[in-house]
């Protein structure tokens, strides 16, 4: 089985070097594109990979690319950013990619910044990745120094500056106008769209705002080329895919496997299945704000269309699990808390809504819930819904919400009789 970003990646060994990157061949995809390719060709590659983005949307990457005008105006500034802000619940595929092999990512955005004809490029990382902005600072001095960054890279006139930038630590930065927003200095709120960043994005010129997962694809794509990629799924989605699991389960972790593998080979295989004396009741699939998956939706591809057609979302495809001796209403609650925290409060029903429920599931854990606050909370899901909101924030704090009425109604419904929380 390839594991094209994982091979070289061994914990506990600190990451690849430049020149150890070199040696494994990785830059050889960045010296086909500048030296062999238009950028036209560039973007047709990645449209034909089928690549779709990694942070959680699934959004084709090579679409997102030629949406870009050829020509920008004003300036004629075009800026890509890769998107590090990783604060999803249950989520770190990224942080492993940026502190094992830097180079991989700074090679990907070349080739993205190249294929768009950006000529800045920003790494938007998350505060608190000391270890991997140190890491990545290093790694842009090595790739400045060997003239894979600056003016006339590799000779061929194509010139890029790449900068890190620390996020201020909101959650709502990882969406991409809310990032763009924050790293002009800016509140970190969502924009209106549109215009989308693809047209009018950071300081109101074209920009492309794409994953640090997704962006570590590319270079291996344009080396290999796009049928290579979609052979490496068990599905026609393409690819590999970081898979996750935390949760009482024997073997927590992160693993590289084909993009389809199912649910129970990566629980029961990878993860070891659950821990003596526990069972499943419960999967969080793709971070924090995916709906709830259970035990008869084992068998399931891990893929976009798979997981969206059972009624979740395959998001980050790092799994949370829930087990039978842990409390699913104090589970759910926990997750809305954090969403709660994490508002940026522009919109009234997520400011006002989520603490909203938030108090509503406290009662429960309290023993003072009533019968009517399960009709209170079946309501709340629905006016935080998708298109009542100003952004995705309150819609996907709503969906472990709605799923979890859904699959442990009897599990509220204690609460509610017993007047306590029947785990404590």
């Amino acid at each position: 089985m390839e594991t094209p970003l994982t091979q070289h990646i061994q914990p506990g060994r600190g990451p690849l070097s430049l020149k150890e990157f070199e040696n494994a061949g990785g830059f050889k995809g960045l010296h086909k594109a500048l030296r062999e390719m238009k950028p036209a060709d560039v973007i047709f590659t990645v449209k034909g990979s089928n690549l779709m983005g990694r942070g959680g949307a699934g959004f084709p990457t090579g679409v997102k690319w030629g949406l870009v005008p050829q020509e920008a105006a004003g300036s004629g500034m075009k800026y890509l950013i890769a998107n590090a802000d990783e604060m999803e619940p249950g989520t770190f595929k990224d942080r492993y990619l940026l502190e094992g092999n830097p180079h991989q990512l700074i090679a990907g955005m070349i080739i993205a910044a190249y294929a768009i004809q950006a000529q800045k490029a920003y790494i938007f990382i998350r505060w608190a990745y000391k270890k991997a902005e140190a890491i990545l600072r290093k790694a842009i001095a090595e790739a400045y120094e060997a003239g894979y960054l600056g003016e006339n890279i590799l000779g061929t006139g194509f010139n890029l500056d790449l900068y890190v930038h620390s996020s201020a630590g909101r959650y709502i930065c990882g969406e991409e106008s809310a990032l763009i927003n924050s790293l002009e200095g800016k509140r970190g709120i969502p924009r209106a769209k549109p215009p989308f960043p693809a047209t009018s994005g950071l300081f109101g010129q074209p920009s492309v705002v794409n994953n640090v997962e997704t962006l570590s694809w590319i270079s291996h794509i344009i080396e290999n080329g796009p049928q290579w990629f979609l052979d490496l799924s068990a599905t026609g989605e393409g690819g590999t895919k970081l898979y996750g699991v935390s949760g009482r389960v024997k073997n927590p972790g992160l693993w590289e496997l084909p993009m389809g593998t199912t649910v129970r080979e990566i629980i029961e295989g990878y993860a070891g299945g659950m821990q003596d004396g526990y069972k499943l009741r419960g999967i969080i699939p793709g971070g924090a704000s995916t709906d709830f998956l259970v035990e008869s939706h084992l068998d399931i591809p891990m893929d976009y269309a798979s997981v969206r057609s059972a009624g979740s979302r395959l998001g980050t495809g790092t799994m949370i699990i829930l087990d039978d001796k842990t409390c699913p209403v104090k589970f759910v609650h926990n997750l809305i808390k954090f969403f709660a925290d994490e508002s940026c409060g522009w919109c009234t029903p997520c400011r006002e809504g989520l603490p909203w429920a938030q108090k509503i599931l406290e009662s429960f854990e309290q023993g003072t819930a009533q019968p009517e606050d399960i009709g209170i909370l079946e309501h709340l899901t629905r006016y935080m819904g998708p298109g009542n909101t100003f952004c995705a924030h309150a819609p996907g704090a709503m969906e472990p919400l709605q799923s979890g009425l859904k699959y442990f109604r009897d599990d509220f419904d204690r609460h509610i009789n017993e007047k306590r929380c029947p785990w404590r």
